[in-house]
């Protein structure tokens, strides 16, 4: 029904730069918001930066100004743009969507969180 497909991690230099890519293959309903989330080991799940459909963005603080997301609303597909990389950047990142709530052929989806796998980003110092 969903599938979040991530690409883009890996590991780099502090300084350096990386662009993760999540491509949603969903047939059932219209994507609202589109978004990353990442956890580091010992930490909670949090929000990285979230875009909807009509392109507002919204952005954890200490991303802002190095971290870029965007998102082609025609191929269902969000980016994180992530210069200037630190290690506290460290973590595992999740690609998130979300429904335009609604009904679909009668239905009725809400704006539930839908979930990729995951990629590991790590950057050393």
């Amino acid at each position: 029904q969903v599938q979040l497909v991530e690409s883009g991690g890996g590991l780099m230099q502090a300084g350096g730069s990386l662009r993760l890519s999540c491509a949603a293959s969903v047939s059932s309903f219209t994507i609202n918001t589109m978004g990353w989330y990442r956890q580091a080991p010992g930490k909670q799940r949090e929000l990285v930066a979230r875009i909807t459909r009509a392109g507002s963005t919204n952005y954890e603080n200490s991303v802002k100004g190095r971290f870029t997301i965007s998102r082609d609303n025609a191929k269902n597909t969000v980016y994180l743009q992530m210069n200037s990389l630190k290690p506290e950047d460290t973590a595992v990142y999740y690609c998130n969507v979300r429904p335009l709530a609604g009904y679909y052929r009668g239905k009725y989806y809400p704006d539930n969180d839908y979930w990729g796998q995951g990629t590991q980003v790590t950057v050393s110092s």
